[in-house]
């Protein structure tokens, strides 16, 4: 059983060497044969270079190296497209995922699990964020069109019908965390303890990077926002109908009174700001469907250590 390691990489060059050595030794443990796909997401800060050193003192490193930073998902696309192995780990690069967890992973994976998923506990985060997070998943998993779990990312193993079920999945706005429930397969999840950041690396995660994420995963798996729009609609027809009904029963028992100019303001504010959200969600909608009619490629590779024709064969 050969297997791969999936490693994304942007502006990692102050921790890859000790993330090698550290998976390196870990690998070496399970006394299976590996590789290590190291898939460098447009860095700037001479990630790439790192990468073509280990691979020249390393026969087990093969790296992508993209033309520019097109994201984590397009990293992690492009490392599974050409894993070889019967089994493939993702992990990050920035030692946030313990290499000394594979070694589990794969035991579970010996006993007929396709995917083998790690989740962290959320030991040492801020209050407001395991809120925050528990949150939305609460209200994705209302939504969504599949169940995703509070806590699970993209450290896992998969087998290699589960690597080849996604790579089926050709769209472009890609939200994998959604795409690996929606797989399915047999599934094993444990956890382990959070891994802080250090004092002097700060998390990329900012508090839009998130709510962009979160929005991603909202409207990546299901359309009920659109729907909702109806029921909104209807809804506030209802309620404009009994506002009717009361101001001619009002003028009937009480005569005409003077129009409230305070309450005509805020329902004008009101219905136009509910509008203009509406066709926020609408165009979203509109956004992806145009994003997904260009077929554009998920990534464009600049350099690579791997065999031309491998890469020609891998990318169709």
């Amino acid at each position: 059983m050969r297997l791969s390691l999936v490693v994304p990489c942007y502006n990692e060059v102050e921790v890859i060497s000790r993330f090698h050595q550290a998976l390196s030794r870990e690998l070496e443990e399970t006394g299976r044969p590996y590789e290590i796909v190291y898939v460098d997401d447009g860095s700037s800060d001479g990630t790439l270079e790192a990468l073509v050193e280990l691979a020249s003192t390393d026969e087990s490193v093969r790296y992508l190296s993209f033309s520019r930073n097109f994201g984590k998902e397009a990293a992690m696309l492009a490392g599974l497209r050409y894993a070889t192995g019967d089994a493939v780990v993702i992990m990050d690069a920035d030692l946030q995922h313990p290499p000394e967890l594979i070694g589990r992973m794969l035991k579970e994976y010996e006993r007929g699990f396709d995917q083998v998923i790690a989740r962290r506990n959320r030991t040492g985060d801020p209050a407001s964020r395991t809120l925050f997070a528990r949150a939305y998943y609460w209200l994705i998993n209302k939504w969504a069109d599949v169940e995703m779990m509070d806590g699970v990312g993209d450290f896992r193993l998969l087998s290699r019908r589960a690597v080849d079920g996604l790579l089926e999945l050709n769209e472009y706005n890609r939200f994998s965390k959604g795409l690996f429930a929606w797989i399915g397969f047999e599934s094993l999840l444990f956890e382990y303890d959070n891994v802080k950041q250090p004092a002097d690396r700060k998390s990329r995660w900012t508090f839009r990077r998130l709510l962009e994420y979160g929005l991603d995963g909202l409207l990546s798996f299901n359309n009920k926002p659109l729907r909702m729009a109806i029921y909104v609609g209807l809804l506030l027809t209802a309620v404009a109908a009994g506002y009717a009904i009361w101001v001619i029963v009002a003028a009937i028992l009480h005569g005409v009174e003077m129009p409230g100019y305070v309450t005509l303001i805020a329902a004008i504010t009101g219905l136009g700001g509910l509008q203009m959200v509406m066709l926020g969600v609408i165009g979203e909608y509109i956004g992806r469907i145009y994003y997904e009619t260009k077929k554009r490629p998920h990534y464009l590779l600049k350099q690579t250590n791997m065999d031309p024709a491998d890469r020609v064969e891998r990318s169709h």
